[in-house]
């Protein structure tokens, strides 16, 4: 076959060669509509969009970034800048990856480097994955309580029982589960908009937190939380997630 004939084979996946599929063969793809106006087309793809979106509300990012202002006031506001904008172009790398080649991060991080630094790879996924649901499970235990009262065991089997709705939603349809994740983070982007009129903060002084500043690295209790807020930032699980998301769904628009 020649290399042409190889151009034009429609790729599912790079490890179709050796007799394996790639994620969209294993689970399956979004269909995706070709016809219709165009904002209805694009709105197909805002859902992955969302869905990783969800990642950056998570009580880690919240906890370090309360911290921080609370501590330092808007000195480390241009951490969280530096730090969006490196998850914003690492989010925009796998979603290439994902969209070019047929395939999620951690297939490619699987073909590409060897056995040794693949079980690496995924153990310290794994890690990230088990430490980020304890944040998740423990912060929305204690959002609970403060809210309604429940005790923190009753919060955190509450929570534990969110999975089985997922898992309903994913039943139902993908779909449901963006809209129903959109659903929460406008909740989220209204509380987060009340906040910010109560606390009427000082625009000149948040401006100039932009502004980088040597006392970062020099204060040790500031470079400890402006390390919190990166981590919390530039998270590896949100990029297995995009680039999964985008391989599901570019497979959907072929």
């Amino acid at each position: 076959m020649d290399a042409n004939a190889r151009l034009e084979e429609p790729i599912s996946g790079w490890r179709n060669a050796r007799g394996e599929g790639s994620l969209s063969d294993v689970y399956r793809s979004i269909p995706v509509a070709r016809t219709g106006p165009i904002w209805r087309r694009a709105a197909a793809f805002v859902g992955p969009g969302y869905l990783v979106a969800v990642g950056y509300m998570d009580p880690g990012n919240w906890a370090t970034s309360l911290a921080g202002g609370s501590r330092f006031g808007y000195t480390l506001l241009v951490v969280a800048l530096v730090s969006n904008i490196m998850a914003i172009i690492l989010q925009s790398l796998c979603a290439r990856l994902a969209i070019a080649s047929g395939r999620d991060l951690a297939q490619a991080c699987r073909d590409a480097f060897p056995k040794p630094v693949a079980f690496g790879l995924w153990l310290l996924a794994e890690i990230a994955i088990i430490a980020t649901d304890i944040a998740e499970v423990v912060g929305t235990a204690i959002g609970l309580n403060l809210i309604f009262g429940i005790p923190l065991e009753i919060g955190v089997v509450i929570t534990a029982l969110d999975v089985f709705l997922i898992l309903y939603l994913q039943k139902l349809g993908f779909r449901w589960i963006e809209a129903f994740i959109m659903t929460l983070l406008g909740v989220i982007a209204v509380c987060f908009a009340i906040q910010i009129a109560l606390a009427d903060p000082d625009w000149g002084a948040v401006i100039l937190g932009f502004a980088p500043t040597t006392e970062i690295v020099t204060n040790p209790e500031m470079l400890y939380l402006a390390l919190g807020i990166l981590g919390a930032t530039v998270m590896p699980h949100n990029l297995y997630l995009l680039s999964t998301t985008e391989q599901i769904q570019a497979s959907g628009a072929k």
